[in-house]
């Protein structure tokens, strides 16, 4: 398709023409086209990601980022930090900083940016405005943008037409064929004005979007935009432009509520004769009733995430497979593993459903994935910063991080994952449906044996014994009671930890053994000794636990004494 020139638009405006219809490319054979013309065509990848400093850092904007700064890697390009402070009552300095901090915990390290600097600096907005100025100006002596002095009544009137004659809200003033003569008359009245961007009444615009494919747009659905307010600040779509032609963004990689922007920033880019960027819009993050991902549905920024105790590589690694994947079934990726194997073709056009479930299974996944010292002893330093335990240098500390790592998916878990291991919750236990079968099945006769065993010696010199002493002993136990596998090892269970699910039934009890005779258990643990597990044992009245499974109540009790 040649370029043409729209009749009746200025001389400054050459762009090009496409028939309405469908698209007629496909999205694989779109992409590679425009992959190798941007490969070939000269000049360093240059990404960009531009945040508002308005709030906090929302996991969608973080996916924005990191798709940025893996295109930029994996293309050996630059990746850069562009604050976008324009709103400046709403902008603030801790947003700002917040993240800026967010980011760089995420490991997603900017060549140039606000506190950095760089080639193309300033990189705040609102330290741009004389450029803004100087490009505004150059527009209105090529003709691309007129003056409009419309007050905000006329507008509304327009607006109203506009819907009445359920027509688009265009501009339908006078002042885009106004003479030099009225224009000076309202200069020379002091009337405020703003400058507005001559659109083309008829054609078409089209994009290449290297994530949907050919995107195009109706230039009459459009109208005159204004590009620079009556108090002299220029509006987001001018800004963007300027900043992303002036840094010589190659590729704007941006989530697709800005798609719609895009036809405003292209007619700016021909105007100002700047070279257009490749687009790729990514899709929204949904929540799992599939609307736009907000704060109802919970954490949704990551900064609570970083204080859930979420480590950022499994982050990094979640938010990347949002919409994102590497053509196999392989989920597990470290950063350099996606700057290895991203590409853009790859990315889903199609909204991605933020799942917390999923995201704590991967945390869990990169938390055991760290050196198991590293993993040890951030939980041993947890423990004893936390008060669960007076002191972390022990064995117990040690031995307690290895049997638990497992279960434990977020590292703020450890502390539960210690308390329950420590607890003797055999009340509520007896009283439960689950444990109905394991009562039945002479639990009480168990319990005495058991009791027997621990009154003797026996079972305390087991366990002094560690592993060897403590299998031998339920080797000796089960052969002497006629009892093996479940019907062992579940009464056994139930009886010695209070509870029918856990880690390894000997490790746990042998850490509880240990826990009671070396004092490194802090008092909020709410740990429970052996000696206080068979008081309670002794005490239990199985009659009654027998009476009220027959016909519940409400829980065992222990015999009055």
């Amino acid at each position: 398709m040649a370029a043409s020139t729209f009749m009746g638009s200025p001389s400054w405006l050459r762009i090009r023409l496409l028939p309405s219809g469908p698209p007629r490319l496909s999205l694989r054979a779109l992409s590679s086209r425009v992959r190798a013309s941007a490969d070939v065509g000269g000049g360093p990848v240059r990404v960009r990601f531009a945040p508002s400093p308005t709030g906090n850092l929302h996991v969608g904007g973080a996916r924005t980022a990191l798709f940025n700064y893996l295109f930029a890697r994996s293309r050996g390009g630059k990746f850069v930090l562009r604050v976008e402070d324009t709103d400046l009552e709403r902008s603030t300095k801790k947003s700002e900083e917040a993240v800026l901090s967010d980011l760089a915990w995420l490991g997603l390290d900017w060549d140039e940016g606000p506190d950095i600097g760089g080639e193309f600096g300033p990189y705040r907005q609102s330290e741009r405005n004389s450029l803004y100025k100087q490009h505004a100006e150059k527009l209105m002596e090529s003709g691309a943008v007129y003056r409009c002095f419309c007050s905000n009544e006329e507008l509304e009137k327009m607006k109203e037409t506009s819907n009445r004659m359920k027509l688009p809200p265009v501009y339908m003033g006078k002042w885009a064929t106004a003479s030099d003569a009225e224009v000076q008359q309202e200069l020379e009245k002091g009337t405020p004005y703003t400058y507005r961007f001559r659109v083309p009444k008829e054609g078409f615009l089209k994009i290449n979007d290297l994530i949907r494919g050919e995107v195009s747009w109706n230039l009459n659905t459009l109208g005159d935009f204004v590009i620079m307010r009556s108090n002299g600040q220029p509006v987001y779509n001018f800004c963007v432009t300027v900043d992303d032609a002036t840094m010589r963004i190659s590729h704007v990689i941006r989530a697709e509520e800005h798609l719609p922007n895009t036809l405003r920033q292209a007619l700016i880019y021909k105007a100002l004769g700047f070279a257009m960027p490749l687009f790729a819009h990514v899709s929204l993050i949904l929540a799992p009733d599939k609307s736009k991902l907000s704060k109802r549905h919970g954490a949704t920024s990551v900064g609570q995430y970083k204080e859930m105790g979420y480590l950022p590589q499994a982050m990094v690694n979640y938010l990347a497979l949002l919409g994102w994947g590497d053509g196999t079934e392989n989920e597990f990726f470290t950063i350099v593993d996606l700057v290895e194997k991203f590409t853009i073709n790859r990315v889903n056009k199609s909204g991605a459903v933020f799942d917390a479930t999923k995201l704590k299974w991967m945390n869990g996944q990169h938390l055991r994935s760290l050196p198991s010292d590293l993993l040890i002893k951030d939980f041993k330093d947890r423990w004893r910063n936390t008060g669960i335990l007076l002191e972390s240098e022990s064995g117990f500390a040690k031995e307690a991080a290895e049997l638990l790592k497992e279960g434990i998916d977020l590292i703020t878990d450890a502390d539960a994952a210690l308390c329950n291991l420590l607890s003797y919750p055999l009340h509520d236990t007896l009283s439960s449906d689950e444990a109905k079968p394991v009562v039945e099945d002479k639990l009480s006769e168990v319990a005495s044996a058991l009791i027997s065993a621990y009154d003797s010696g026996e079972l305390g010199q087991a366990l002094a014994e560690g592993d060897d002493g403590w299998n031998k002993w339920v080797k000796a136990f089960g052969k002497t009671h006629k009892r093996k596998g479940k019907s062992l090892f579940m009464p056994l269970r139930v009886l010695l930890t209070g509870k029918l699910h856990g880690p390894a039934m000997g490790s746990a009890i042998l850490l509880v053994h240990k826990a009671g005779s070396s004092e490194v258990v802090g008092p909020q643990s709410g740990f429970v000794n052996l000696n206080e597990r068979f008081k309670i044992l002794k005490e239990l009245d199985w009659e009654s636990l027998q009476k009220e499974q027959e016909s519940p109540v409400e829980s065992a009790v222990p015999v009055a004494s």
